[in-house]
This record gives C-alpha cells, structure tokens and sequence, in this order.
C-alpha cells in the first residue's frame, strides 16, 4: 500500500478510542495529575475534533486523574511581545486608545491566546477550575483541580506560587503533543530556582476592581524561553524522556520533577545572572 492509502487509513482510524490507546501506549498513567500542552493540527485529523482529545486525555486519566492546561493571555498587557507587536506603528495616541480599550481579564470568560483549541476546550468543561492570574493561568479538570489551581499569586507568573509550584508538590507529568520544549511551561519553573536571585522586571496588566478595569503593576521574574529549546535537546539525553505518537503527533511524556530539576540545574551552569 502506497503512503496516500496509509494516510487515509490513519484519517479514518483517529478515533477517541484510538487516542486512548495511544496515551496509554506512550506511558501515560492513570491517577495522576498530567500538564499538557499540545498542537491540534501536529495530532492530525480526528474524529469530533479537539473535544475528542480532550476527552481522550480524561478517559485516559481515569476519574482519579487531573488533567492542566495553560490558558494564558499574554495579550492582557501592555509589556507583552503579543500587545508590543500589535502596537507596532500606532501614534501615541492609537496606542493610548487602543490601551484604554483592552478589556479586564476575567478568569471565568476570557479565551486563551495561543494555547490552542484543546486547552481551551478543557477550559470551558462543566467543573474545570481556572487560576486567576491575568496572564499566566491555567485551568484544571479532575479531582485536584480546585488545590491546584487556587492562590496563584499575581506577581508569580510560573514560579512556587502558582499552578506549576503545586504540580511540582503532586509529583505531575508533562506531555507534550505535538509541541518542543518552547511550550513547557514547567521549564519556568527552574528559572525561580537556579539562582538565589534571578533577574527581575516590571508587567502591567488589567484587571477588575470593584466593577471596575483597573491596570495593575507588578514585579516578577524575567520570563525567557529564547535558550528552552537547547535545554530540552541535553534532557532529551538524560533517559527520562518517553517519546511515542498520538495521532499523527510525535510526544514526549515526562515526570516534571525530573524536567524541572533538571532545567534547574542546567540552568545554572548555562546562564548568567
């Protein structure tokens, strides 16, 4: 059979219950709590599209498991390189209007940007729990949805106090679907902890007071994911790393204690403060 008949056959046999298999072949396992982050069209075609994923994933889990997705809004800033770019060009007064016009995050109804139809589908599902940070959240589905996500500190980004320290705690996994290591986000994780003090920087976002927008600023760690990928190329090396495929998408599977210490560790010996 030619390649063209193989494909077709691929298309037709993406089902939820072929995702399923493949998750399970790949290692991952039930009970646990498990990061994803993950390209819809790296998976291929599938039948009822990213709810089907979605529910894959939970189906794979199991009722005990909880799956985390990134949901963040990066655009909900005027110090992000999203809004930076989008504000490329304008007069100071284009930028001031276009500033004033930027709604307040709301946790409950705001879209993600970038994370992709999957994350947003977890997002949206009746009981899911999403972290209130106006840019950096996550949402959750599963029995330790509500302790994850809860108390993510509006100057921690991805550090202890936010959705990443505590799946550290739940001794978590990272998948990534169809995604490089430039999308984990738990890589940030260790740039809190590679030095005794990294470098810092000033985020402004908007947020709701009262019933008001109200633009709030805050100091955090400078967030880089510019060397992410080198990193991920020497882990891929230490043996930890399962690699197999969903769908049509190639995937790593990773214990995020052994990701996180040691991207900690790596970078330590690979950037200066």
């Amino acid at each position: 059979m030619g390649a063209a008949g193989h494909n077709r056959m691929r298309r037709q046999a993406t089902t939820g219950n072929t995702l399923v298999g493949d998750l399970r072949g790949l290692g991952v396992p039930a009970g646990q709590c498990l990061l994803v982050h993950a390209s819809m069209s790296s998976i291929g075609w599938v039948a009822g599209g990213a709810p089907t994923v979605a529910a894959a994933l939970r189906h794979a889990l199991g009722s005990a498991g909880t799956v985390v997705v990134p949901t963040g809004t990066p655009d909900n800033s005027d110090t992000s390189r999203i809004h930076l770019a989008r504000v490329m060009g304008m007069t100071t007064e284009q930028v001031a209007l276009y500033r004033a016009s930027m709604p307040p995050f709301d946790p409950m109804t705001t879209p993600s940007t970038g994370a992709g139809r999957i994350a947003e589908i977890v997002r949206a599902s009746p009981g899911a729990v999403r972290s209130a940070h106006p840019q950096t959240s996550f949402a959750a589905a599963g029995p330790m949805a509500l302790w994850l996500m809860e108390d993510h500190a509006l100057n921690c980004h991805l550090g202890e106090a936010s959705p990443l320290g505590r799946l550290y705690e739940a001794n978590a996994w990272i998948l990534l679907l169809g995604v490089g290591y430039e999308a984990c986000t738990a890589l940030h994780l260790a740039e809190y902890r590679y030095c005794p003090n990294p470098p810092w920087r000033t985020y402004r976002c908007v947020i709701t007071r009262g019933s008001q927008p109200q633009w709030c600023e805050f100091e955090d760690v400078v967030l880089d994911d510019g060397d992410l990928v080198d990193l991920g190329m020497d882990l891929d090396r230490t043996g930890v790393v399962k690699n197999g495929r969903v769908g049509s998408a190639d995937c790593r599977l990773i214990r995020m204690r052994d990701a996180v210490d040691f991207a900690t560790r790596w970078l330590s010996q690979h950037r200066s403060v």
